[in-house]
């Protein structure tokens, strides 16, 4: 589904225009701030369990003919992300 989103200019897709894709691991996202002043992280998946899903991912993409930009699985990271228009997409599946 994500090389296939048509969500760039002119609604088209990484598929259709050969947009690379950067696949990066945020277990954070997961993060639950319902009670206290500190996020809980225990519905995120175990390290064990969730490596082989993030590959899963990123080799189904490159199945695709995807050009996949990928960080360092469980690594602190600098990741800079620019984004260009008015919203941002989050799938869920």
């Amino acid at each position: 589904k994500l090389h296939d989103l048509r969500i760039l200019p002119g609604e088209h897709s990484c598929a259709e225009t050969g947009a690379p894709l950067l696949v990066v691991s945020q277990f954070t996202l997961y993060g639950d701030t319902r009670k206290g002043r500190r996020p809980s992280w225990t519905a995120a998946a175990r390290p064990e369990h969730a490596e082989p899903l993030v590959d899963a991912v990123i080799a189904a993409l490159r199945e695709r003919g995807a050009t996949v930009g990928t960080g360092v699985f469980g690594a602190d990271m600098a990741v800079e992300s620019v984004n260009d228009g008015p919203f941002t997409v989050l799938v869920e599946t």
